[in-house]
């Protein structure tokens, strides 16, 4: 068998008409809102970093959402589409029927402006997870690094990681007031870094806690933040640091103005 195997899993995309069924905040920027019905029977997601495709409301307030053609995405004629942003399916309970999905309140955009209104009763659309990208579970460690973006990513990977497994975690938030408990089996160390009033691309919080991190033995790295900052942080780990790159996992979870996205 090939050592550190990772696998990708595809999944067939549904998408799902829900409700609101639970609001309520887990610091003053993140809120976590829980949706339920009938439609989110079968659900599926494999991997703590899968994302789904949530839908909000167009500037006629309808959810117009896409269909799968034979040509790919297709919507109703003179419809505008409705918004769409990616979002961390944070638990699912299959049992109670419903999914919780944390959302960052920054003050602008489609998807904020939704959760810092949202209200049990609403409706919800989104569709998948198309896929998921599984790592291999041989590494001796595990390190995580984000920003609050990456935070319902971070949760979800300790909370699935079973005992004994050895994490590192580092996460960058607004201020000590964005802490949340993390519950987890494993044998984790997490690193809280605050901005302070620092804007997040400008910040290097975490690039400074990375260059000092001392990992032993083989390691899965797993990066979420910022496009422009996770990606010099995996050339730092791949040219500095010459970690292969089939063992890194970085991800630009938001751009800032013209910085290009990036995703392994």
């Amino acid at each position: 068998m090939t050592q550190h195997e990772s696998r990708r899993l595809q999944h067939p995309v549904v998408f799902r008409r829900l409700q609101v069924v639970e609001v309520h905040d887990l610091t003053p920027l993140m809120r976590r809102i829980v949706v339920g019905g009938p439609e989110l029977e079968g659900f599926h997601s494999g991997a703590p970093d899968d994302h789904i495709k949530v839908f909000f409301p167009n500037p006629d307030g309808e959810y117009v959402t896409m269909k799968l053609g034979a040509n790919g995405p297709e919507y109703p004629a003179g419809k505008t589409p409705s918004p769409m942003r990616d979002y961390t399916p944070r638990l699912f309970d299959a049992a109670a029927g419903t999914l919780a999905i944390d959302f960052v309140l920054h003050g602008d955009g489609p998807a904020s402006t939704w959760a810092a209104q949202a209200k049990v009763g609403d409706a919800f659309a989104m569709g998948g997870p198309r896929g998921s990208f599984v790592p291999a579970d041989d590494f001796d460690h595990y390190v995580l690094i984000g920003d609050e973006t990456a935070l319902p990513a971070i949760g979800r990977w300790l909370g699935e990681m079973p005992a004994g497994r050895k994490a590192t975690v580092l996460i960058e938030v607004a201020n000590a007031a964005e802490q949340q408990p993390l519950p987890t089996q494993a044998d984790a160390s997490v690193t809280w870094l605050f901005r302070d009033g620092l804007a997040p691309e400008k910040s290097e919080l975490l690039e400074n806690a990375l260059d000092d991190l001392e990992i032993a033995g083989d390691a899965f790295w797993w990066i979420a933040c910022e496009s422009r900052r996770s990606r010099m942080m995996r050339k730092f780990l791949e040219g500095h640091r010459a970690v292969p790159k089939q063992w890194i996992r970085s991800t630009g979870y938001w751009k800032h103005d013209e910085s290009v996205e990036d995703e392994d």
